[in-house]
Formats: structure tokens, C-alpha cells, sequence
């Protein structure tokens, strides 16, 4: 018999009852679905990710008082609530120690005590605007451009300007027709004067990075306090071949600065670009191997019930089974057919669960403000999965089928 025939007379098999085919193919849309959404989602942010963590610029390393990350382990974050803040005597010490090092540092530190809105005759902006302290090398170190006006300078930081930058969402809530160089906005009960505005940037992580305040660090200490306060410092190195030397070296100074003894461990996180990617790519990891214990008992699930499924249809088919025996049907023809109706099962809801999943990972991905992909390799991982599940377990009631006697099964009722 032609596989073409066969494979006809598996699918009108599986049409004649279309409730149940649908309820078992069910089973591996479900599993297949679990781990294709996820691996969808976890593959359109990995970019994203790597895109967004980004900010620290090439050749980049970072110095805080917190990691990278959260830790479910009391006892940790107790222990670093209970580090000492690296205030902005240490920071600038630490700046004019690198000297000659470092190609830059960027001091900077952000209000985290409430909502920050920037208001200008009667116009004011949404209470989130991102407020923070820095020096002027922050463009550098956070990848941001200069719109219009300029950056700050030197003078700035050392004569403590009441000076501001200010991102592409400010700029369009407060001036929205007019430029805003030279005007004086006020941002929690402090007013300051715009000198630039930054270009606009994308999303990282389905924020907005053009929400943005900047004001020099040392009007920001000084008009918002030195208490629980603490500074970051992105050193950049003069190239990537100098940058673990520079590492090695910014660390012997972090610890200078700091006043540790050479038997104390380091009260500072160090991170980079990298290590924040590490970060995610653990947790996403993390994420993934979930999502294949669940698909996997969904699948192991639907595995049985298509088993179970051709089981039943054997039974009912008995006779026409003894019918085509006797009329010379061969038994690797009837074998093949079974196993055909039960990959055909397994693949349907596969190719299903494929698209489902496709779309919901994508859709995960966009609220995110991530790009649309799709996983190509999964998608072939599930198709040879469900192909494999197909086979397994249709296998037994195909060959069941395949080895009913034809005399005892035409005398079948």
C-alpha cells in the first residue's frame, strides 16, 4: 500500500473522532507550549539584556556598596545593608588616585527616597523622573549623548552649580515648544538650571532611559544629605588589553581608600557588563530548566494518553483490521498506519503548541519592550520530540494491531 494512502487513511481514521484526537494532541500542545513560550521569551530578552546591561560602556567596571542581582539569603542582605557607604570624599579620593590609571571615573549616585517630579510654569513631569548626582564623565559610562547645550564640566563639580540635565521625556512634558537651555526648573523643592539635554535613548528592560534628571554629585549631596548614601564608581580602562591590570590596580586603590587591612575582605561589590549578564543568564537558566520539568510531565502525560488513545482505537477497529488481513494487507502496512495516526497526533499538537508558545513568548517579549524572534532551533527540538513521542508511545498499539490474528479478529464483536 502507497504511504501516501496510508497516511490518508490515518488522518480520516483520526477525523472520525475528532473531540478525542483533539482532547489527547491536547496534552502535547500544553507541554510543547510550556518550553517554547519560555524559550521564546528567555532568547528575545537574552538580547535585550545584552543590549540593555550595556550601560556601563566598553572597558568598564563598576565599584558599589551592593551586588548585582537579589539573594534570598537573609542573612546576606542583612550583611550588606551593614556595609559602610562609600561616601564622595572616598569617591573623589579614589578619582584623583586613578589618575593616569584609569581613562575616566564616573561618580554617580541616584534618589531613591520617593517620587521625583520636575515641574516649569505649570508644566510638570510624570512622579518617576529618575534623579542622580554625577561628574562629567556619566556619558561615557552610561552610553548617553548630549542632545543640546553641554556636559558638565570640571567647574561644575567643584563650585557645587545648582546646573541640570535633562532627558528626552522631560524635555518633552516641560518645553514642549520652546528650548529648554537657559530655563529654570524645579525638582523637589530645589530649582536648577538646564544646560543640556541628552539624546534619546531606547527602553532597557520596558523603562524608559529618557526619564532622566542629572545634576552635578556634589550639589546632589549637598542639597539632598550625605546620610544612607552611597556612591558608585565606573572606572573605564584606556583599552581592553589594560583592562584587568586596571582592575587589579582600582581594586589595591578601592581598598586604600576604604582603609581595609590586608587580611580584611573587600566591604565593595565589583561588577561589569559581564558579570550583570552572568546574573541574568542564571536566572534564566534557572527559569528554563523549570519550564522542562513542567513540559516534561505534560509531555510524559500526553505521551500516555496517545498511547492509550490507539490502544482504544485497536480495540474498536478490530475487525476491520481482520478484514484487510484477509484481504491481503500486510502486517507492516497496518503498523505503519497506526504509528502514522499517532505521530500524526503528536506532531499536530507539537506544531500547535509551537506556534502558541511562539506567540506568547513574543508577546512577553514586546510588553517588554524587547524584540521579536523566532527560536528556530527549539522549534525543530520540539518537532523531533513530538515526532520521537509519536513513536514511542504508538509504537506498542501498532504493533499490537499489527499482530492480531486475522481469523480471531474477524470473529471480534
Amino acid at each position: 500500500m502507497p504511504l501516501s494512502e496510508i497516511l490518508h487513511m490515518a488522518i480520516a481514521s483520526l477525523g472520525a473522532n475528532k473531540l478525542r484526537s483533539f482532547l489527547t494532541m491536547l496534552g502535547i500542545t500544553i507541554g510543547v507550549f510550556s518550553v517554547i513560550g519560555v524559550m521564546t521569551a528567555v532568547q528575545a530578552l537574552r538580547g535585550s539584556i545584552e543590549t540593555g546591561l550595556s550601560f556601563l560602556g566598553s572597558n568598564t567596571f563598576q565599584f558599589a556598596k551592593y551586588p548585582t542581582g537579589f539573594t534570598d539569603d537573609h542573612d546576606n542582605r542583612r550583611r550588606y545593608r551593614l556595609r559602610r557607604d562609600i561616601t564622595l570624599a572616598q569617591a573623589m579620593r579614589y578619582q584623583r588616585m586613578m589618575a593616569g590609571i584609569a581613562k575616566n571615573v564616573c561618580l554617580k549616585t541616584f534618589y531613591n527616597e520617593g517620587q521625583a517630579q520636575a515641574t516649569y510654569a505649570g508644566r510638570q513631569t510624570t512622579p518617576d523622573v529618575t534623579l542622580g548626582g554625577s561628574n562629567e564623565y556619566f556619558l561615557n559610562a552610561n552610553q548617553y549623548n548630549i542632545d543640546v547645550g553641554r556636559n558638565f564640566q570640571a567647574d561644575d563639580i567643584e563650585l557645587v552649580r545648582p546646573v541640570i540635565i535633562i532627558g528626552q521625556d522631560v524635555v518633552q512634558k516641560l518645553f514642549p515648544a520652546e528650548s529648554p537651555l537657559g530655563k529654570m526648573i524645579k525638582i523637589r523643592e530645589r530649582t536648577y538650571v538646564v544646560i543640556g539635554t541628552y539624546e534619546k535613548k531606547d527602553t532597557s528592560f520596558g523603562q524608559s532611559q529618557d526619564n532622566i534628571a542629572m545634576i552635578p554629585i556634589t550639589r546632589y549631596i549637598a542639597d539632598y544629605g550625605s546620610q544612607d548614601r552611597s556612591i558608585n564608581l565606573a572606572t573605564e580602562a584606556f583599552s581592553q588589553e589594560a583592562y584587568y591590570a586596571t582592575l587589579d590596580k582600582a581594586v589595591t586603590v578601592m581598598r586604600i581608600v576604604r582603609g581595609l587591612q590586608p587580611e580584611e575582605v573587600n566591604d565593595f561589590e565589583i561588577y561589569s557588563n559581564e558579570s550583570l549578564i552572568a546574573a541574568f543568564a542564571k536566572v534564566a537558566d534557572a527559569v528554563t530548566k523549570g519550564s522542562f520539568v513542567i513540559s516534561g510531565i505534560a509531555l510524559l502525560a500526553a505521551g500516555v494518553g496517545i498511547m492509550n488513545i490507539m490502544l482504544v482505537s485497536v480495540t474498536e477497529r478490530t475487525r476491520e483490521i481482520g478484514v484487510r488481513k484477509a484481504i491481503g494487507a500486510r502486517q507492516h502496512s497496518i503498523l505503519t498506519q497506526f504509528l502514522t495516526e499517532a505521530v500524526t497526533i503528536s506532531l499536530a499538537g507539537g506544531l500547535l503548541g509551537i506556534l502558541l508558545g511562539v506567540i506568547g513568548g513574543n508577546a512577553v517579549a514586546m510588553f517588554l519592550k524587547a524584540s521579536v524572534v523566532f527560536p528556530w532551533h527549539w522549534a525543530l527540538v520540539g518537532v523531533v520530540v513530538c515526532s520521537g513521542i509519536g513513536v514511542g508511545f504508538g509504537f506498542y498499539p501498532a504493533w499490537k494491531a499489527a499482530s492480531l490474528d486475522p481469523i480471531e479478529a474477524l470473529r471480534y464483536e
